[in-house]
């Protein structure tokens, strides 16, 4: 399963989504999903402006992990 953490990198920046969203253009609804985890899918694009924006890699806002359905 894949899973954001968009909310844990804000909050170690102590950034609000409304900041996030002023500084990439990004949908605050989109946005939203994604610090809830609530996303079904995000384009390369809204990837790259969040990782540039934060200053990470692509591994540091998604990360996958295996749960029992999985295996």
């Amino acid at each position: 399963m894949i899973k954001s953490n968009l909310a844990v990198l804000l909050a170690e920046r102590k950034m609000r989504v409304a900041d996030l969203v002023k500084e990439t253009g990004i949908n605050k609804s989109t946005l939203y999903k994604l610090y809830n985890d609530e996303s079904a899918r995000i384009d390369f694009e809204t990837i790259d402006k969040i990782c540039i924006a934060l200053k990470i890699s692509v591994g540091d806002l998604l990360v996958f992990t295996l749960n029992e359905n999985d295996i």
